[in-house]
């Protein structure tokens, strides 16, 4: 994995997002929105808009990824893949 990669892993695993190396795409990570825990960071739905100001994703994930020049989008409603921005 990536310095940039790595060190966002690292950081967001300590905060407590569920996150996974990806087995398929070496060097990338998932972010879980099916882990027990998800509901405290990421929301596919946005079912409850007031969790995070309306988006999807807590913002200091989105701060995290984008202090190490990465960015997560939606690879289905189970999971977010990091990419570099």
């Amino acid at each position: 994995m990536k310095k940039q990669f790595r060190q966002a892993f690292n950081k967001l695993q300590k905060m407590g997002v569920p996150v996974f190396e990806r087995s398929d795409e070496p060097g990338r990570f998932l972010i879980s929105a099916e882990r027990a825990e998800s509901y405290l960071w990421v929301d596919s739905y946005n079912c409850s808009m007031r969790r995070f100001g309306g988006e999807t994703v807590h913002p200091e994930i989105t701060d995290v990824l984008s202090d190490n020049g990465l960015y997560a989008e939606w690879e289905n409603a189970g999971c977010l893949i990091v990419y570099e921005a």
